[in-house]
């Protein structure tokens, strides 16, 4: 059964990444061409983030941030060192259509953890967290869905690494425990449920509520197992 998911997620990966390339082929060049009215300079961002067994891979966006604004090193950074479009872009996830190159070279898959900056690896891959580094990282997942709906609105590095980081670890986990082609294909439907919801200006209550719940839950599942062989 598991190499089979693997196989059929494979399939389903170069399938969707083509026709996402193919589909989303205007929307690179509108995008494009408002980067370069916004904030002229590189279309394109490339991070240093790992994958499936900590492999470093250059994984590509469009740029949002001012030129050398960007810093690796921390989770949230300044607002304004974001350009007008490329709020505009990163609340639309528009910024992130380029790793359906990632995804098509099989460097990330459509949905998994998220990839972790190379800066950053030690502190979330370390201690339990590190099997997190047993599956292709990916464009959506638990924890994607959760940084959308809530962490991409907390600005304070402190407050982020205290109420939003702990979480998305956690799910990153949780996602290895329940991933499956069903499992995956919710993943997929609710990464569409939350971007229709940005857009009307609202938020998937039920959706953001049974995320907080799982990690709880896997959170609480945990903690047993370590008293128990304690």
């Amino acid at each position: 059964m598991h190499v089979f998911y693997l196989f059929v997620k494979r399939l389903f990966d170069i399938g969707c990444s083509l026709a996402g390339l193919i589909v989303s082929a205007p929307l690179w060049l509108l995008t494009a061409i408002g980067i370069e009215l916004s904030d002229p300079g590189p279309v394109f961002y490339i991070a240093r983030r790992t994958t499936k067994n900590d492999r470093v891979f250059n994984m590509l966006k469009f740029r949002s941030m001012r030129q050398g604004k960007a810093n690796e090193s921390v989770f949230r950074g300044e607002e304004d060192r974001i350009f007008p479009f490329g709020r505009f872009i990163r609340a639309l996830k528009i910024d992130e259509l380029p790793q359906l190159v990632n995804i098509l070279i099989g460097d990330m898959s459509i949905v998994g953890p998220r990839p972790a900056s190379v800066e950053q690896v030690q502190l979330t891959r370390g201690g339990r967290f590190a099997r997190t580094a047993d599956v292709q990282s990916g464009l959506t997942g638990p924890s994607a869905l959760y940084d959308y709906l809530y962490g991409d609105l907390v600005e304070d590095q402190e407050d982020y690494m205290r109420d939003v980081l702990p979480i998305r670890l956690e799910l990153d986990l949780v996602y290895l425990d329940k991933r499956g082609i069903g499992f995956d294909l919710k993943m997929i439907w609710w990464t569409v449920i939350c971007i229709v919801s940005h857009i009307l200006g609202r938020r998937p209550e039920k959706l953001f509520a049974t995320l907080l719940r799982w990690a709880e839950e896997h959170r609480k599942q945990e903690v047993g197992k370590c008293r128990t062989t304690s």
